[in-house]
């Protein structure tokens, strides 16, 4: 009796004492929760001992509810991680105190990379401690005995909560714990995260409305020197477009890289990742085999090794993508080099943590400026950091698609009564506001496949029993169900192999598409030789010639976000008033300078408006701030404002900072510069009045009918591709639109559409923002160093490299010959 009796936390704090550690206040603050039946949220810089601070909390708590006897207890707490990579890392974590505090426990991984005669292993007896993805619990969840496996489970962590809310991972992820909780009323839930902005908001989507007692937000503040800096060019100019410093700041990175220890290169996409690899080795041949690439599509062999070496201090740097992001523990690395804007401070302090991964170990983010405004946003992150402004992340509002896969999900899983499972689905911060009849829907639509689907049999996914049960009957939709689980969609990717058949990884299928056979490109770090496509294979060869292209991958830009375009706005507002303090501020002085001599700075109070005649006509230009997605929606909406007034064609450009408008023909500027065209009223008709929606919506029907279990990607070993899944998606989208108008998935793809491609809410806020401010209008006699990049991004959609280099040379000529430049 005397081990229940000690108080909490004590078997936590003596195995940290075994290791010369003392533990943190905000540690013990979540023994004491964990003890008191409560789940949270622990936030906490990262390298901080978040892991132990939950881990040895429920390992004490689980310990006084079992005395380790001399069988493993079945399985007790699932630790669900947002990424395979970080599974494994986790579970030596956790395997350390539970070797020495109950050692006949067991600890397993399941994911999709566990083989099979594991899982099979584990099938037979599950560990005690699960450390899994939301998609293989979610696969867990399909079993006929998912409550005699999975009713035993008392505690669940999910880690990185930051990176699962704002998706549909992270509501599959919420219904999943809502299943648990109906298995174990008492289920104790904590999250952990270092970037959140909107913390209560993110403790109440992770607990739901089904625990009790009320969780607990703990915050670990621990003293952790963090420096982010910039590396800036010798010579910025006076003018700036998108890239325009990238290759010159080659040897500024490799000299920072001789005079560092391991440093992590991150850039925001893949197709950057391959430029700067490549230019790392030009610069420093001798490098080869000491410098690595890490990006998603590389082969799953090749990022462990580079994961290896990273841990081991064996490669000197590794230019990388998102796909290092998260929590995986390179001790060694001791830089970090942001390449280009983080475009979100969130983003910008994760990856800072990635150096100094330690408690009491500095973390340093050296941010590498690709065009002059860029120099701008690393002294804007710089302060927005300091501030404590990091971005909220909101959950998915009742996503029906995700809903779909969950019911045919709980179906397999034991069957469900409609009144019992409407009531655990409400629990999930998600669908708290779904209404009954939006649940009925759903329902019927497993059942029947809707208005239009009732005579296909294979879309009739469950079935009600004689008992009032739904179940899955037939053992084919069993099947692909099982396959298709999962909320993550992208283009389908083809396999790139060798001639001799070893595998490099994997790149979509539109690129492959556009290749003829003796094309070379740049891909895993060395130049191939395309020769041939078979069995949705790319079969290459190593290339003898120099040049290559470099893949470009189909993920969408990241747009700046709100809390980053405020701060940046604030710089510029110093610089308006002639206080260019800090050394980013003065390098961009010249920049800076020039647009204000030929135009104005933007500032929080003000809106600058733009305008320029030149061969191609009328320019009009407008600043708002407010990122490429909203400026997208913005940009369309402003046209089509213009033109209902005075009939017209604009060509549109658009990126962070604004937009430009360009039509041969005049017009109008009076309805900008009065702020007329700023109205709110009818928004939503006149959004989707100057865009393609019907397009948009179908390409966002593609990824609902997959995730929904409409549209399959195939068998293994049989993969369809991406045409295929294409016309079998807008196949479904059109018999919807015109038998069955009333299809919840189809007004889902528009929401979506509107919610997150053109991020509506943030439009119709930025229009009031907009209407609040003065406007400051300025007639150019020459481009501005702020509407120049706007012209080179439509240049680019017309103009090949060459040719886009002779237009911007002679603009800038013209420019500098001018005397007043």
């Amino acid at each position: 009796m005397g081990e229940v009796e000690q108080p909490p936390g004590t078997r936590a704090a003596a195995w940290m004492a075994g290791r010369g550690w003392q533990p943190f206040p905000f540690q013990r603050e979540v023994w004491e929760a964990v003890a008191e039946g409560r789940g949270g949220l622990l936030h906490a810089t990262t390298g901080a001992g978040k892991t132990y601070a939950v881990w040895l909390g429920m390992l004490d708590a689980l310990l006084r509810l079992h005395p380790p006897g001399r069988a493993a207890e079945p399985l007790r707490a699932v630790w669900l991680t947002p990424m395979r990579a970080l599974a494994s890392d986790t579970a030596k974590a956790l395997a350390q105190p539970l070797a020495e505090l109950a050692p006949n426990w067991t600890l397993g991984l399941r994911t999709g990379d566990t083989p099979s005669a594991e899982r099979a292993k584990q099938d037979r007896r599950m560990p005690t401690v699960l450390v899994t993805t939301p998609e293989s619990l979610t696969l867990m969840l399909t079993r006929e005995n998912a409550r005699e496996v999975l009713g035993g489970v008392a505690f669940v962590v999910v880690d990185e909560w930051h990176e699962l809310i704002g998706s549909k991972r992270g509501v599959q992820a919420q219904l999943a714990l809502a299943r648990l909780r109906r298995f174990h009323p008492g289920l104790v839930t904590w999250g952990l995260s270092a970037t959140l902005g909107n913390l209560e908001e993110a403790m109440g989507v992770l607990c739901g409305e089904g625990e009790r007692p009320s969780p607990r937000l703990v915050r670990g503040r621990i003293e952790k020197t963090l420096v982010i800096d910039t590396l800036l060019p010798p010579n910025p100019g006076k003018y700036t477009w998108a890239g325009h410093l990238g290759a010159g700041m080659q040897v500024p990175v490799v000299e920072e890289i001789e005079r560092s220890g391991t440093t992590l290169v991150f850039t925001n996409v893949r197709s950057q990742a391959e430029t700067w690899y490549q230019l790392l080795l030009e610069a420093r041949p001798q490098w080869a085999g000491h410098i690595a690439l890490h990006h998603g599509s590389l082969d799953r062999a090749t990022r462990e090794w580079v994961e290896q070496g990273l841990k081991d201090g064996t490669l000197r740097a590794v230019v990388a993508t998102s796909s290092l992001d998260l929590g995986v523990d390179f001790l060694p690395v001791e830089r970090v080099l942001q390449v280009g804007s983080a475009k979100g401070v969130a983003r910008m302090l994760q990856r800072a943590g990635r150096s100094g991964h330690a408690p009491g170990r500095p973390s340093r983010v050296t941010l590498v400026p690709t065009h002059t405004m860029e120099i701008v946003e690393a002294a804007a992150a710089r302060r927005a950091a300091q501030d404590g402004r990091v971005e909220k992340r909101v959950a998915p509002d009742k996503p029906l698609d995700v809903l779909v896969q969950h019911i045919v999900t709980i179906a397999l899983g034991g069957g469900f009564r409609a009144d019992e499972l409407f009531g655990e689905v409400k629990t999930a911060w998600s669908y708290r506001d779904l209404s009954r009849a939006e649940f009925d829907w759903v329902v019927a639509f497993c059942e029947r496949g809707g208005e239009s689907l009732g005579a296909y049999p294979e879309y009739h996914r469950i079935v009600r029993d004689a008992e009032g049960i739904y179940r899955v009957p037939d053992a084919g939709v069993a099947k692909r169900h099982r396959l298709g689980i999962g909320t993550i969609v992208s283009d389908a990717a083809m396999q790139v192999k060798y001639l001799t058949g070893a595998l490099l990884g994997t790149m979509e299928e539109g690129f492959i598409a556009r290749l003829r056979k003796g094309d070379c490109f740049f891909f895993a770090g060395r130049l191939l030789q395309f020769e041939r496509v078979r069995d949705m294979v790319a079969y290459v060869r190593k290339a003898t010639r120099n040049k290559g292209t470099v893949p470009t991958w189909m993920g969408s830009k990241m747009a700046l976000s709100t809390e980053l375009s405020d701060a940046v706005l604030e710089m510029l507002h110093e610089a308006a008033q002639g206080r260019f303090t800090g050394p980013e501020l003065e390098a961009a002085r010249p920049m800076l300078l020039t647009q204000q001599r030929l135009s104005k700075i933007p500032t929080p109070d003000t809106l600058l408006v733009e305008a320029y005649r030149s061969r191609e006509g009328q320019h009009l230009y407008v600043y708002p701030f407010a990122g490429r997605n909203v400026h997208l929606g913005l940009a369309s909406l402003l046209a089509w404002r213009l033109a209902r007034e005075q009939p017209n064609t604009f060509s549109l450009s658009i990126n962070d900072y604004g937009l430009e408008l360009v039509s041969a023909a005049p017009f109008d500027v009076a309805p900008v510069t009065s702020q007329a065209i700023f109205s709110g009223t009818e928004l939503l008709h006149d959004v989707l009045a100057s865009l393609n929606s019907g397009e948009l919506a179908q390409r966002r029907f593609r990824e609902i009918a997959r995730i929904a279990g409409l549209v399959s990607t195939g068998y293994p070993g049989q993969p369809k591709s991406t045409r295929q899944l294409q016309a079998s998606s807008a196949l479904f989208y059109e018999v919807f639109r015109k038998y069955d108008a009333g299809n919840l998935l189809l007004n889902q793809a528009e929401k979506e559409v509107l919610g997150q491609e053109l991020e509506l809410s943030r439009l119709a806020a930025t229009l009031e923002r907009m209407r609040g401010k003065r406007v400051e209008f300025a007639p150019l006699r020459h481009p501005s160093p702020l509407s120049l990049p706007l012209m080179v991004e439509r240049f680019r959609e017309k103009l090949t490299t060459e040719t886009l280099a002779a237009r911007l040379e002679r603009i800038l000529q013209e420019m500098e010959s001018d005397a007043g430049v």
